[in-house]
């Protein structure tokens, strides 16, 4: 979600079993802790791999008291960003969802889900979901009318944007039944990359304004190494985080390779990450070995040696082998 960035973020504090079984206790509640090295960091992200997290510090937000959500159509994502911002400066950062749903996966999802149906009257290439919360009572208070004030601020500012054209189609969920169905069209989206034949997947993240470029400058690429693929993208604009799938027209394990390598080049040319929130595993392992920073490859080896000399945590995992000279 925009508004509350990554878990990491979230954690203040954890404990760890270490692969000797001591246990380390780093669960402060402290916001501001410059005690030498970051050990909490170190931990999270790497699965397993340096230690055991029995316990975590998690800092909390207030629930929402009110909801004002809506699917938003627009020209473009440099216009999408644009009302992004606008809507993060009218409602003081209240912005918890931005979700881009284009052409190509609100038709799969019609497909797949024809009960939903559509979320316009008419088809739109960029599709955003929208979400902004309110947890100021003077926000979700009803008044007189029994209208909510985040869902009145929402349709003034959508109501300017379409009036000057920044907009070209929204709708508004009215009660909790339709924010529902809304939410589903983008909550299927695991439904709609893994159905259709053998895919390509991939979980990366650029600049909020590469997004485009990423779009254009890998379609051609896919092209070329299969003309009759496919693609459907889903993502989190708020954050730069993309879901790509390639719907490829034949198994052939060399072919898929070649995408998850087109994908990893666009996203390093945009300066992005190959992994954004899915983590490494196993199935990563190559592509970090691609493209991670080779001398930051030897410093994870040289953790990983040195917390779990005999290898025993979540071994082959994460952190690529060296190669044999």
């Amino acid at each position: 979600m925009v508004r509350y960035g990554s878990t990491r973020g979230l954690c203040l504090g954890l404990e760890v079993v270490m692969a000797d079984g001591r246990i380390m206790n780093l669960m402060s509640a402290l916001h501001k802790d410059n005690s030498g090295l970051d050990l909490r960091n170190l931990v999270i992200g790497a699965e397993g791999t340096l230690g055991i997290i029995t316990a975590a510090v998690l800092k909390l937000k207030p629930k929402p008291q009110a909801y004002a959500t809506a699917m938003v159509a627009v020209r473009s994502l440099s216009d999408a960003l644009g009302l992004l911002h606008k809507l993060q400066a009218e409602t003081g950062e209240g912005v918890e969802a931005f979700e881009y749903m284009p052409r190509s996966y609100i038709d799969k999802h019609r497909a797949l889900f024809p009960d939903v149906g559509a979320p316009f009257d008419s088809d739109y290439d960029v599709n955003i979901m929208i979400e902004v919360a309110a947890t100021k009572a003077q926000d979700a208070r009803p008044g007189p009318d029994g209208s909510v004030p985040v869902v009145s601020a929402l349709e003034e500012t959508l109501g300017q944007m379409l009036e000057d054209g920044t907009v070209l189609d929204a709708v508004i969920a009215q009660n909790e039944t339709q924010r529902r169905d809304i939410w589903k069209r983008r909550e299927d989206a695991g439904e709609v990359a893994f159905f259709g034949g053998v895919f390509v997947n991939t979980d990366v993240a650029v600049p909020l304004d590469k997004v485009a470029a990423f779009e254009t400058m890998l379609t051609p690429r896919i092209k070329a190494i299969d003309p009759d693929a496919n693609e459907v993208i889903v993502a989190h604009l708020g954050d730069g985080n993309i879901h790509h799938t390639t719907y490829i027209s034949r198994n052939d394990p060399d072919a898929m390779e070649a995408l998850v390598e087109a994908v990893e080049d666009v996203v390093q040319e945009l300066g992005g990450s190959f992994s954004a929130e899915h983590g490494i595993g196993v199935s990563k392992l190559e592509t970090m070995k691609r493209r991670k920073d080779p001398v930051a490859l030897d410093a994870m080896r040289a953790i990983k040696a040195a917390l779990d000399p005999k290898g025993i945590l979540n071994p082959g995992k994460v952190i690529p082998a060296r190669d044999n000279p």
